[in-house]
C-alpha cells in the first residue's frame, strides 16, 4: 500500500520529521530522469526529513520535480499479480449467463468495449498523477476541487470496497464444499458445517494476517496463487465441456431417467425415446446475438467487470522504477489477462449448458451431480481465490479512511491494525446477522463504482491538465467529456435495475465484479 502524505515524512528509522520547521536542514540533490524525460529530483535527506509537498513545479513552469522518500520495490510481474487479483472477483462465475442473455457476439464486443474502456479510465489516472506528481486518488481529487474532490473520491474508494466485501465472506458462508466433501447433512448442527464458523476462521487466520501487511507488494505471492486457483477453475469449465452431454439430465431424476430408457429399449419404442428429447436437443445450439428481456442487465455487469481503480495508483507507488508507460503495461497486461479468461470461462460454461446456466454457474453442476470430486474442489479453489482478494480490496479502503479522517498523522501500526479489526468485524457481523442488508451495497456499488472507473478519473483529468496544453476543445479534453457521460448513464441505468428488482421482487441486477 503506498503512503499517505502525511507517511510520507516518516523517517527511515520510523521517525517523523517537517521540512518547515528545518528549512536549514542540509540534503543533497540527486537529479534523475524517468523514461518520459520527467525531470526527477530525488533528495538524499540523511535524517530522512522530507516536506508533505511530494511535488513542486520546476523552473521552466511544466516539469515536476518530485520530493520522494519512497522507494518501490515491487516487480512487474508482481505487480500485474496484484492488479489482476483486484479485477477478478465471484463475478466470474455469472458470465455465462450473461453471454446467454445476449449471445456469444454481442457479448464479446460488451466485453471488448468494457476492458479498452477500463484501460483508457487507466491512462486518464496515471496522466493526471504525473502531471501533478501525486499517485494517490484521493490527493488527485484534492489537486482536483479541493477537499471536497478529497472527500468525494475517499467515500466513493471505502464505499465501493466495503460494497464488495460482503460477497466474499457470503460465498464462504453459502459454500456447499465441506459438507459435501463429507457427505454431511446441511442442516447438520455441527460446528465444522456451519458457516458462520468458517467465516469467522477464513477472516481471522486468513484475511486478518494478509491485510495487517504494510505494503501492498507483499501480497504479490497470494495474488498469483489466487490467479492460479482461478486459472485451475477456467481449466476445469473447459473439461467439463466436453464431458458433459447436451442436454444434461438432472441429478435427481437420473436413476429414473435410466429405468425409463431401459424400459423404451425393451420395448423398442424408438418413436417415443426420440420425442423425449427432441425438445432438449432443439436448445443444444449457441446464440451468436440474443437480446432479451434480462440482456439489459447484464450490461452494468460487464461495465464493472474490470473495477480495480482504487488499487492502480498504490500499485504504482510500489513499482520498481516507476514510470507512467511502465504502469500503463501493468495495466494493460492484467486487464487483457482477465478479458481472455473472461471471456473463456463465459464460453466454455454457456456453450455447456446453454440456455439452462444459471447466474451462479457452480450450481448449475450441483444440478448435473452435487458430489463431483472436480467441481467440489474447484468450489474449494474459488473459495481461496475470493478470499485472497479481500486484503488487496482492503488496502485502498484503509488508506482511504486515513487520508479522511487523520490527514495529517503519520503511520502508525496501532491504527493500522484497528482498521483493518474494524472492518472485518463489521462485514462479519454483517453477513452472519444481518445478510438481508447486503441488498443496500448493490445500490453502493452501482452509485461508487461508476465514480470510481469513468467520472472520477475523467473530471480530474479535465481539471488537472492545464487548459494551455489541452484546451477544452482538444481530442482528449472531449473524449473525457464524453467518458464522464458514459459514467453518468451506467450510474443511472444501474441504478433503475435495481430499483425495478427491488420493486417486482426479482434478482437480475446483480453486482458483477
Amino acid at each position: 500500500m503506498e503512503p499517505t502524505q502525511s507517511e510520507m515524512n516518516i523517517l527511515s528509522n520510523g521517525k517523523s520529521h517537517n521540512l518547515r520547521g528545518d528549512v536549514g536542514v542540509p540534503m543533497k540533490m540527486l537529479p534523475d530522469e524517468d523514461h518520459n524525460g520527467t525531470q526527477t529530483v530525488r533528495f538524499d535527506d540523511p535524517d530522512g526529513g522530507l516536506e508533505n509537498e511530494e511535488f513542486l513545479p520546476s523552473e521552466d513552469g511544466k516539469k515536476p520535480i518530485r520530493f520522494t522518500d519512497f522507494e518501490g520495490k515491487t516487480s512487474f510481474g508482481m505487480s500485474v499479480f496484484n492488479l489482476g487479483n483486484a479485477i477478478m472477483g465471484s463475478g466470474i462465475l455469472g458470465l455465462a449467463y450473461a453471454m446467454a442473455n445476449t449471445g456469444i457476439l454481442l457479448f464479446l464486443f460488451l466485453l471488448t468495449a468494457v476492458a479498452a474502456l477500463s484501460s483508457y479510465s487507466v491512462h486518464l489516472l496515471l496522466k493526471s498523477s504525473g502531471i501533478v506528481g501525486i499517485r494517490a486518488y484521493e490527493q488527485l481529487g484534492y489537486r482536483a476541487f479541493g477537499t471536497p474532490g478529497k472527500m468525494a473520491a475517499g467515500i466513493a474508494i471505502t464505499l465501493q470496497n466495503i460494497g464488495a466485501f460482503p460477497r466474499y465472506p457470503y460465498l464462504e458462508k453459502n459454500c456447499a464444499g465441506i459438507q459435501a466433501f463429507l457427505k454431511g447433512d446441511y442442516n447438520s448442527d455441527l460446528w465444522y458445517l456451519n458457516g458462520n464458523y468458517l467465516v469467522i476462521m477464513v477472516s481471522v487466520c486468513v484475511i486478518l494476517p494478509l491485510a495487517l501487511m504494510k505494503q501492498l507488494g507483499y501480497l504479490g505471492y497470494t495474488s498469483g496463487f489466487s490467479l492460479s486457483c482461478m486459472v485451475f477453475f477456467l481449466s476445469a469449465v473447459i473439461y467439463k465441456k466436453f464431458q458433459i452431454p447436451c442436454p444434461f439430465e438432472e441429478y435427481s431424476t437420473n436413476s429414473t431417467a435410466a429405468h425409463l430408457s431401459l424400459n423404451i429399449s425393451s420395448h423398442g419404442n424408438e418413436h417415443t425415446n426420440n420425442l423425449l428429447h427432441k425438445d432438449d436437443d432443439s436448445q443444444c445450439f449457441p446464440g451468436l446475438f440474443t437480446v432479451n428481456s434480462q440482456t439489459a442487465y447484464t450490461i452494468p455487469i460487464l461495465a464493472f467487470a474490470f473495477v480495480c481503480h482504487p488499487e492502480v495508483l498504490p500499485i504504482y507507488t510500489e513499482l520498481r522504477n516507476p514510470t507512467q508507460k511502465k504502469m500503463q503495461k501493468v495495466s494493460n497486461v492484467s486487464i487483457f489477462v482477465m478479458y481472455s479468461m473472461y471471456f473463456l470461462a463465459a464460453l466454455f460454461g454457456y456453450l455447456t449448458f446453454y440456455d439452462k446456466v444459471e447466474p451462479e454457474l457452480l450450481h448449475t453442476y450441483n444440478r448435473i451431480d452435487p458430489y463431483d470430486t472436480l467441481i467440489l474442489c474447484v468450489r474449494v479453489a474459488v473459495l481461496t481465490a475470493v478470499t485472497l482478494t479481500v486484503p488487496i480490496v482492503l488496502f485502498p479502503v484503509r488508506r482511504a479512511i486515513q487520508q479522511m479522517a487523520f490527514p495529517t498523522k503519520s503511520f502508525n501500526w496501532l491504527r493500522h491494525i484497528a482498521i483493518a479489526v474494524v472492518l472485518l468485524t463489521i462485514i462479519n457481523m454483517l453477513v452472519i446477522f444481518a445478510p438481508n442488508i447486503l441488498g443496500i451495497f448493490g445500490v453502493i456499488g452501482a452509485t461508487s463504482a461508476p465514480c470510481l472507473i469513468f467520472i472520477f478519473p475523467a473530471v480530474f483529468y479535465i481539471r488537472i491538465v492545464p487548459k494551455d496544453d489541452e484546451p477544452m476543445t482538444s481530442t482528449p479534453k472531449i473524449l473525457a467529456v464524453c467518458f464522464t457521460a458514459l459514467g453518468v448513464s451506467f450510474m443511472v441505468m444501474s441504478l433503475s435495475f435495481i430499483i425495478i428488482d427491488w420493486t417486482t421482487g426479482g434478482g437480475h441486477a446483480a453486482g458483477g465484479h
